[in-house]
């Protein structure tokens, strides 16, 4: 998931930082063909060809120095390369793993960046809906007038910066915010020093990376992007949860153990007890054609038909009813904790039924599925249980706990759920479950026996137009600054999905949380750098240590937590046909 205490090891320039709001400075997706041209000796040229390149089913590495462009994807028929920008410069590695399967390595690196370490003064706040009292990274221009005339008091030497809302489709324009720092230092050792005198004036400090910011250019940014192409690629790409949605394991661990090509972590999942049975996700997820976990409202999902071959980027949403005779109940929950319910976004949930994004919500009346697939012991506590067998017949009513029949299921309920099941629950009854997916239209989403669903949020790309629905998916909200910010405004490692408008599935890692070596994409720098890929559709899955990309069985990107890769939930794996 994307937590927030990531180490920072490293610092980077001395220089003050600059205050202007940028984007990543990218190509269109026109230009890839100009860094795939490969001469006889393998080194990529600058230049557009004039006709198309047959690259090898082996191995094949090309690497060009391109400044101001990222590795678009159109045809070898592109046109020519834009000029070259004076302050970017791009580095792509390209390698064909199998036909139809290309990844591409980039470092993109902005010599006109002076990131530095300084201290962030946090404004008071109150968490809009719980009502607690909390702090915020930014505040009102009252605030901090008010602040910058008590820093300056105390000694110290302020200064104030703009904060203006990103390329969000549902949020305000202009003014964010107002943002109050002290000090430009080349080590996070000295902005420290200075944090401890802040502070002991009374002033809640945070010690931070001027590179991480949205609105001040990225000094580096590691970059890995995977190309598969369903018209050319003959093995399957799929979601799995490596047959235990009970458990977590490294992204690298599942794609040894199915000899993958390719594999890059997937979306949101359960990390602490607290909120839930850990390694299962917090959010619509399918396996095999088998609905696993239910939709945290309507967030954006990847749907992997057919095996990869027709791959789709919509928001979906679920509706599952458990129906006895003429008598129905709604199942709120699939292979989760009754009651909890991380991401929120189910009827009745406190305290809100809205998608809420690192939020557990409550819900006191609740009742849950349990499939094969949770090989767990089932969770105990208040509330009925009731044991089905493969044709939907009750086998046992009783308490909580056990586990999943092999062939059958589980329900489990509180609150008035437990009293639906007492009532209905009676042996060798049929109790029958439907499950229902639709998308943002509204349509009904049929799974097959080869289709899987990932999902996150949120959205980034709709219809080639960048069409990032932070407040509506939950991760950002307009009217509590102290909520989403430095998820969604502030860079870290992310994981991204896209297809582009020859039907090819795009994933993308970016490397974060390491000043002056990579530090990651904000929200709206990861729309835009996918819409350079070419990308109609794409969206944000799970990121931060999560975010993991693994070729050949070996992890190529740089993972951001101290104790090395993050065992995930799900993960996306791309694998060779098997023979036989």
């Amino acid at each position: 998931m994307y937590d927030q205490d990531g180490k920072q090891p490293r610092a980077g320039g001395d220089a003050a930082p600059r205050t202007l709001r940028t984007g990543i400075a990218l190509g269109v997706a026109g230009l890839l063909a100009a860094v795939n041209t490969l001469t006889v000796s393998g080194a990529a040229r600058a230049v557009a060809p004039t006709a198309p390149v047959a690259v090898p089913a082996a191995s094949v590495s090309a690497t060009a120095p391109v400044a101001g462009l990222a590795p678009g994807l159109a045809p070898a028929t592109a046109p020519a390369l834009a000029p070259a920008t004076a302050l970017q410069q791009v580095r792509w590695t390209t390698d064909t793993v199998a036909p139809g399967v290309q990844v591409r390595t980039g470092v993109i690196q902005n010599r006109g960046a002076r990131p530095v370490w300084t201290v962030t003064i946090q404004a008071p706040a109150v968490n809009r809906l719980t009502g607690a009292a909390t702090w915020a990274p930014l505040g009102d221009r009252a605030w901090a007038d008010t602040t910058e005339g008590q820093l300056r008091a105390a000694g110290f030497a302020p200064r104030v910066e703009r904060v203006v809302w990103d390329e969000y489709a549902d949020t305000p324009r202009g003014t964010m915010g107002w943002q109050l720092r002290v000090g430009s230092y080349a080590t996070q050792a000295e902005a420290q020093s200075t944090n401890q005198a802040v502070s002991a004036g009374g002033f809640r400090t945070a010690v931070e990376w001027t590179g991480y910011d949205g609105r001040q250019l990225a000094d580096r940014e590691s970059v890995h992007v995977a190309v598969i192409d369903p018209a050319r690629f003959r093995g399957t790409v799929a979601s799995t949860h490596d047959g235990n949605v009970a458990d977590r394991g490294t992204t690298s661990s599942v794609a040894v153990k199915n000899g993958s090509l390719l594999a890059v972590n997937g979306g949101f999942f359960i990390t602490s007890d607290a909120d839930g049975v850990q390694g299962t996700v917090a959010g619509i997820a399918a396996y095999d054609g088998e609905l696993e976990s239910m939709a945290a409202g309507s967030r954006a999902a990847l749907i992997l038909a057919d095996g990869g071959r027709h791959p789709r980027i919509t928001d979906l949403s679920t509706t599952v009813t458990a129906r006895a005779k003429s008598s129905a109940y709604a199942v709120q929950g699939i292979n989760r904790l009754p009651g909890k319910v991380r991401n929120c976004g189910r009827p009745g949930g406190a305290p809100t039924e809205l998608a809420r994004h690192d939020t557990t919500c409550s819900l006191p009346d609740d009742l849950v599925k349990f499939t094969p697939r949770f090989r767990a012991a089932l969770p105990e506590g208040a509330g009925v249980q009731v044991v089905l067998d493969s044709r939907d017949r009750v086998v046992s009513t009783g308490p909580r706990g056990g586990t999943v029949p092999a062939g059958g299921s589980v329900l489990q309920g509180i609150g008035g759920a437990a009293d639906w099941l007492s009532a209905q629950g009676h042996e060798g009854e049929r109790i029958s479950v439907r499950e229902v997916i639709r998308d943002s239209a509204g349509r009904q989403v049929e799974l097959g026996a080869h289709d899987s669903i990932v999902s996150a949020a949120p959205t980034l790309v709709k219809n080639g137009r960048i069409a990032v629905d932070a407040a509506t998916e939950g991760t950002l909200d307009p009217l509590d600054l102290s909520f989403g910010f430095a998820w969604s405004n502030v860079r870290q490692p992310r994981t991204m999905a896209g297809i582009d408008g020859h039907g090819r599935l795009l994933l993308v890692t970016v490397d974060g949380r390491q000043p002056g070596v990579s530090e990651g994409f904000t929200l709206g720098e990861a729309a835009r750098f996918m819409r350079s890929l070419g990308a109609k559709q794409a969206l944000n899955l799970d990121g931060g240590g999560s975010s993991a990309m693994v070729v050949g069985g070996k992890l190529v990107n740089i993972t951001s937590d101290a104790t090395g890769e993050r065992a995930v939930g799900d993960t996306v794996q791309v694998l060779l046909a098997r023979r036989g």
